[in-house]
């Protein structure tokens, strides 16, 4: 069966970093956070359909809740100490449901959408601005895009949600909190732990 959705992707920017420096149980802690999160950040009727590693696929049939999704999960994940920055893409076109799965051209742009955001922010095409139906949130134009495997131009704009003023490890890349360690000369850098400070001394070096 066909049906036209919105598509969010997102994941965890940073995620291979704080993996390659706090190691595999820090990150699965990461990721059982962000499922957390993620499961409390649905709107009306966007669903969480998968999760592979640090990435979410959340569908929905109306764009607006997906927006709104996208938004709460930006906060909620800006909200926890010692995580990382959330970004992602948001698309709205055709899927074949086969067997509770989902498949289609859609998705793979959404993929590429998500590649290209920044951390904390959310991509989303043109087609997803179509089908909203409030357009509630500001939305950014940031010009064509051309992706790999994708044959037409794609004109994209950037949800833009107010900015968490939080600074992040240089290391590890994590969004700290109050419980963070300073850098011992440089007033604006901050770390997760002493450890990371000591990679990042010794990088210097």
């Amino acid at each position: 069966m066909e049906q036209d959705l919105a598509i969010l992707i997102a994941d965890l920017s940073g995620y291979t970093a704080l993996t390659e420096v706090h190691g595999a149980h820090a990150a699965a802690d990461l990721i059982d956070t962000y499922q957390e999160i993620v499961e409390r950040s649905l709107v009306g009727e966007s669903r969480l359909q998968e999760r592979v590693g640090d990435e979410v696929m959340i569908l929905s049939p109306s764009a607006d809740h997906l927006a709104y999704t996208a938004m709460e999960l930006l906060y909620q994940s800006s909200l926890e100490n010692n995580f990382l920055h959330v970004h992602g893409g948001l698309h709205y076109g055709r899927l074949l449901n086969r067997k509770g799965s989902y498949f289609g051209p859609a998705i793979n742009l959404t993929s590429r959408l998500t590649a290209q955001a920044g951390a904390g922010s959310f991509y989303c095409t043109k087609a997803f601005m179509e089908a909203l139906k409030e357009p509630n949130h500001r939305y950014e134009p940031r010009g064509m895009a051309v992706f790999k495997n994708i044959r037409m131009e794609t004109e994209i704009f950037e949800l833009n949600p107010p900015k968490a003023h939080r600074p992040v490890d240089p290391v590890c890349r994590m969004l700290l909190g109050e419980n963070r360690v300073p850098h011992p000369t440089q007033d604006e850098l901050f770390f997760c732990s002493d450890a990371c400070l000591h990679i990042y001394m010794s990088r210097l070096h």
